[in-house]
C-alpha cells in the first residue's frame, strides 16, 4: 500500500472513531502502541475489552439513525435454543447444558440487507479498522466473513427480548453499540470457561444453574466498542425492559478468509440461507477445531 493510500485511508476514519483517544490510524507511534498493549492486557486478563466512547457523538446520532433505519429489515423469531445452538442429545441427562434450552427471542438484520454506503459497512470494510482489530487481537490478519449474511450484523432487541447463555461460532466478535434500552438488555459473560482443548460441561452447568462466581457484567452504554473472545466465553443478554429497543452492529472477521457460518445456524438466525450455505449443506463442511457449535 502506498503513501497516499494508507494516508487517504486513515483520512476516512476521521469523525466515525475518535482517534484523539484511540489513535488507531498511528498503531506503530507510542501513542498507538500504548492502546494495543492496554487493549492486550485486558483480553488477557478477561477475554473482552471494552473500549469506552470509541465513537465521537457527532458520529453516534448519525449511526443510531442508521441502525434505526435498518432496524424494521431484522428477522425475529421465538425459539429454544441451548449454548451451542444445536439439537439437544437424548443420551445425555436433562442437566446436561446440551439439553438445557433457554428463550430466545431476538431480531437480527442480516449484513446483505445492509448496503455498502451505509457507515458500519465502511467501518466494518476499512483496512484501518481491521489493521487495529488484528494488533489487539495478536493475529497477523484477519478477513471478512465471506457469509453474506453473517458478516455484518445488527442486532435489535425490543421489549423482552433476549438472547440466553451462547458462544460465538468466530473465535472473537467485535460489537459497537448505537442504542441502548432503557432497562435490561446487559451483557453477561463467564470469561474462557470453556478452550480449544475442552468443553467444560460442568462449569456450564453451573452457569446455567445460576452460579455467578464467574460472572461479570457490563453496562455498555452506545458509541462503545467491545472486543470479545466469544467462542470460548459463554454470554448473554438479559431481557430488554420498556419501549425502547436496543441496537448493537456486529463487525463479524476470521483469522482464516473464506469463512463461512454452518447452513443450520443461518436459518435459525436470520429465518433463511443464502446459496453458499445451500451448496455447503450438499458439499458438508469441517471446522478447525472440535468445539460443538
Amino acid at each position: 500500500m502506498s503513501a497516499n493510500t494508507m494516508q487517504a485511508d486513515d483520512t476516512a476514519l476521521n469523525g466515525l472513531i475518535d482517534l484523539e483517544r484511540y489513535p488507531i490510524d498511528q498503531l506503530d507511534g507510542e501513542r498507538g502502541r500504548a492502546l494495543i498493549e492496554q487493549c492486550r492486557e485486558q483480553l488477557g486478563e478477561d477475554g473482552c475489552v471494552v473500549l469506552k466512547g470509541f465513537v465521537p457523538d457527532e458520529a453516534l446520532t448519525r449511526l443510531e439513525r442508521e441502525t434505526e433505519r435498518l432496524s424494521p429489515e431484522a428477522h425475529y423469531n421465538q425459539t429454544e435454543t441451548n449454548p451451542y445452538n444445536s439439537d439437544g442429545d437424548p443420551s445425555l441427562p436433562a442437566s446436561h447444558p446440551k439439553n438445557r434450552f433457554g428463550d430466545r427471542t431476538n431480531g437480527f438484520v442480516a449484513g446483505d440487507r445492509i448496503d455498502a454506503d451505509t457507515i458500519i459497512r465502511q467501518v466494518y470494510s476499512h483496512a484501518g479498522f481491521q489493521r487495529f482489530i488484528a494488533r489487539v487481537v495478536d493475529m497477523e490478519e484477519i478477513h471478512q466473513y465471506a457469509d453474506p449474511l453473517a458478516d455484518l450484523v445488527v442486532n435489535v432487541l425490543r421489549e423482552g427480548c433476549q438472547h440466553p447463555w451462547h458462544y460465538d461460532t468466530n473465535e472473537f466478535i467485535v460489537t459497537m453499540m448505537t442504542r441502548q434500552s432503557q432497562g435490561g438488555g446487559r451483557f453477561e459473560y463467564a470469561p474462557g470457561i470453556r478452550s480449544p482443548e475442552g468443553e467444560n460441561f460442568e462449569g456450564v452447568e453451573k452457569v446455567i444453574d445460576g452460579d455467578r462466581s464467574q460472572i461479570k457484567s457490563l453496562d455498555l452504554q452506545p458509541g462503545d466498542l467491545q472486543i470479545f473472545f466469544g467462542r470460548y466465553s459463554l454470554h448473554r443478554v438479559t431481557p430488554v425492559e420498556g419501549d425502547r429497543e436496543r441496537h448493537t452492529v456486529i463487525f463479524a472477521y476470521a483469522k482464516e478468509p473464506g469463512f463461512i457460518g454452518r447452513p443450520e445456524r443461518a436459518k435459525r438466525i436470520f429465518g433463511r440461507m443464502a446459496p453458499v450455505h445451500e451448496r455447503l449443506m450438499e458439499e458438508g463442511m469441517q471446522r478447525s477445531d472440535s468445539l460443538a457449535d
